[in-house]
């Protein structure tokens, strides 16, 4: 082969990536921010108590908060979440289309097509889910590693450890990559695995164990988050095709057309047939059968009452509310399968270009079957800047020297504001302000009110909604400012006649309440072991980093002369 073409050749699988992730993000990537449901980001997030999971709230974008503040002291807010979500769905396609066992070039490209342009990249970048998608990108590279890890092949502990990392920004991230990299290093390697994945997941599973209201899920949400059918095909066939979240809203317009089931039966069917030959793949799939199992449960006759026993009695069993996001696991053996077979029978033709043509549409058929996850779901989400007020009421607090946090009216948990063309959001004050916010964190799903868990949050619902004195009720819950958010809908305001005001703009007004202001009395999971469980989290990472970086057995080599030293 000449060097030109083998050149080519390699290049495509990157090239393909990076146009896949270009063709849904290129309209988010000017200067400005995604605001939508989740998804929030600021100009300089920064480093609180909810952040560290030591706070009122249970731990649910721990530790994502805290390095997000990290790197915005550095990278500006909006350019780190386009890096974020450009970059996942770049690796998602680049992992998947190297993890394909094949010679073809454009096999690997059905694989890598198959994987970053699915419905659940769709509805979780749409809904605002990007630890989520960061986690997604990572299970190819977490297969790679694991494969490495049961295979004996150096440094493939360092490759586990780095590549499980970013997943491991929230709990269901974490537990995806540990499910992935367990079924796959194999049953020697089994310990490894489940090692690096508990130590990475400190920073999420102490603070949830050590959290004063436990770690119990109110059983309100187990409907509303159940998996939703996206057409005639059911639930469980949306499910299947990676897609069926419970949100109607941020589910692409194309998950209800009438040959979608049809075209799900037809890629699941030849993606079984293309992992028949792969005993490497067999733990992967198994999981992802379980996946698909795990996120339709609610669906299943007596599901939804098994899930709300659950929920009422085992901790932690709250990550199966929107199981929709455990499909995951089946979504790269899908993909694989599906490009194995659609080779397999390429194999059969007898001419050069039939097979060519064969597999070039089948890298087409997941854009030409879900086109509206192009150009950011064909403008349902934009860049936008946040609006003068904002940098006003964050600077001000920051310089403010007295004690207090931040009430945030009205009290509802998402927005819909003008300056973001009125898309619902979730409050951007935890983000973007210095200091620790109380807000709403219950929820509305089809009309059913999930009640949040911050304990100090619904003490403040309670003096909102009931009256009384709201001044002396607001110090005792340590909190010394009120933020009144213009241009969104909520409940009635209390009044504020009392309050005086400090800021007041277009779209913010700022109160401060009168002093002296209370220490917070509603407590967190105590700081010191948090930290400890943050510290080893940091010291793998790093020890991953080293073994990466440093020559092949130089590393090891240095370990056990140590030890031997230790020893005599």
């Amino acid at each position: 082969m000449r060097p030109g073409m083998w050149r080519l050749r390699r290049a495509a699988l990157p090239l393909t990536a990076a146009a896949l992730a270009l063709l849904v993000t290129a309209p988010l990537l000017g200067r400005g921010f995604t605001l939508s449901y989740d998804m929030v980001f600021a100009p300089r997030q920064y480093l609180g108590p909810d952040a560290l999971g030591t706070g009122s709230a249970l731990p649910r974008s721990v530790p994502a908060d805290a390095v997000v503040a990290l790197l915005t002291t550095v990278v500006p807010g909006d350019i780190l979440q386009q890096l974020f979500l450009t970059g996942s769905i770049f690796a998602a396609a680049l992992g998947a289309g190297r993890l394909v066992p094949t010679n073809s070039v454009l096999t690997r490209l059905v694989a890598a097509t198959g994987y970053a342009w699915s419905a659940y990249v769709a509805e979780r970048l749409f809904i605002g889910h990007w630890p989520l998608l960061v986690a997604y990108a990572c299970l190819p590279w977490i297969t790679m590693a694991a494969r490495h890890l049961r295979d004996g092949k150096p440094k493939a502990g360092a490759r586990l450890i780095l590549t499980c990392a970013p997943a491991a920004l929230t709990p269901p991230g974490g537990l995806l990559a540990a499910g992935v990299a367990l079924v796959v290093a194999g049953p020697r390697k089994a310990w490894l695995a489940a090692a690096v994945s508990l130590v990475l997941n400190a920073p999420w599973w102490l603070p949830s164990i050590l959290h004063p209201g436990g770690a119990l899920t109110e059983t309100a949400g187990v409907g509303a988050f159940s998996a939703r059918a996206e057409n005639w095909g059911g639930a469980v066939l949306s499910v299947l095709g990676t897609g069926g979240i419970w949100n109607a809203d941020v589910a692409p317009e194309s998950r209800a057309g009438a040959l979608v089931p049809v075209l799900t039966v037809a890629v699941v069917a030849l993606a079984l047939h293309g992992l028949r030959a792969q005993r490497w793949a067999r733990g992967l799939t198994l999981l992802g059968a379980f996946g698909v199992v795990v996120a339709s449960f609610a669906t299943l006759p007596g599901g939804a009452a098994t899930l709300e026993w659950a929920m009422r009695t085992v901790p932690g069993a709250g990550m199966l509310r929107d199981a929709q996001k455990w499909v995951a696991w089946w979504a790269l053996p899908m993909a694989i399968g599906f490009a194995l077979a659609v080779e397999l029978i390429g194999k059969r033709l007898r001419s050069s270009s039939a097979r060519r043509s064969l597999l070039v549409a089948g890298v087409l058929v997941p854009v030409l079957a879900m086109p509206d996850l192009a150009l950011a779901g064909w403008g349902k989400l934009a860049a936008v800047r946040y609006p003068p007020d904002w940098l006003a009421v964050r600077d001000h607090l920051d310089a403010d020297p007295r004690p207090g946090d931040v009430l945030v009216l009205p009290f509802q948990t998402f927005r819909q504001f003008g300056w973001n063309d009125d898309r619902t959001q979730l409050d951007p004050a935890p983000r973007v302000l210095p200091r620790t916010v109380v807000a709403d964190d219950s929820l509305p799903v089809n009309g059913v009110v999930v009640p949040g868990e911050d304990q100090r949050a619904a003490a403040a619902r309670r003096l909102v909604e009931h009256g009384g004195d709201l001044q002396a009720g607001l110090r005792a819950l340590g909190i010394g400012w009120v933020l009144v958010e213009h241009g969104t809908p909520g409940p009635p305001l209390p009044a504020t006649n009392s309050f005086r005001p400090e800021f007041d703009g277009q779209w913010l007004t700022l109160y401060r309440v009168q002093d002296p202001i209370a220490p917070n009395p509603i407590k967190g999971a105590p700081t010191v072991p948090v930290v400890i469980a943050d510290i080893f989290a940091l010291l793998l990472l790093a020890y991953g980093l080293l073994w990466r970086l440093l020559p092949p057995g130089r590393f090891t080599g240095a370990r056990r002369q140590s030890v031997i030293e230790m020893r005599d």
